[in-house]
């Protein structure tokens, strides 16, 4: 990311921080690692929050374009680490929802590795998630979220559910997901994501507690938010 770029971003975040207290918009970000739990949390978010009235943004969406990549060579590349995550159109996405404006996030394929040509319509609301593995990295977003959420989960259930869903939904193999795990998902979770509990305002442990941790969450968003009760009939 060169200054240029650097300088454009400052300058989106701080209007994205006018904007919010203008349009009085809500802005959870929810964060885990693999397989823990957290897109189940922003559905059910979205579910109990009213769907029309919610816009999630999956940061696996976002994931950098390697296009210029055979297929070989993307299956190598690091998706754990932050730099994988096209901030620059994160940035803009939330620069236009703030604003009230419609946004579009890339369609990504975990079969081919990288993004289609295709683009989802994001709708603006007066509720916005992030999810994913790097929520709660960046600083300058923590500082813009009401709220903070951090799903966790047993590692051994977590490699688990990772290897049933890999299988099931991306076509992937044994090996495949235990070289992965192991080379590139363990390490950077311990190095860059599991540091972001720290700035977490909600720990949910995804086990047994799951539903009644979650049914908690819904009526603190509700009771500390009552200014967007109209959004929640």
């Amino acid at each position: 990311m060169d200054l240029e770029e650097i300088n454009n971003n400052i300058d989106k975040l701080e209007k994205i921080k006018s904007f919010k207290e203008e349009n009085e918009i809500l802005f959870i970000g929810i964060a885990g690692g693999t397989a823990s739990g957290k897109t189940s949390v922003a559905n059910e978010l979205m579910k109990n929050l009213h769907q029309e009235k919610v816009t999630l943004i999956n940061l696996d969406s976002y994931y950098i374009d390697l296009s210029h990549l055979e297929l070989e060579e993307r299956k190598k590349f690091n998706f754990d680490h932050p730099n994988s995550i096209d901030w620059n159109l994160v940035y803009q996405n939330l620069y236009n929802l703030f604003q009230l404006k419609k946004a579009y996030k890339p369609v990504y394929s975990f079969t081919l590795y990288n993004r289609t040509n295709e683009f989802e319509e994001l709708e603006p609301a007066k509720i916005i998630i992030l999810e994913g593995l790097f929520s709660l990295y960046k600083k300058e977003l923590r500082n813009l979220m009401d709220l903070k959420i951090f799903v966790s989960a047993p590692d051994d259930i977590r490699l688990i559910r990772r290897i049933k869903r890999d299988i099931s939904q991306r076509g992937r193999d044994i090996d495949s997901i235990i070289e992965q795990y192991l080379n590139f998902v363990r390490p950077m979770y311990i190095e860059y994501v599991k540091p972001t509990k720290n700035y977490a305002d909600i720990i949910i442990q995804n086990e047994k507690s799951f539903k009644s941790a979650l049914n908690l969450l819904i009526a603190l968003i509700k009771e500390h938010h009552n200014k967007y009760a109209k959004n929640f009939k």
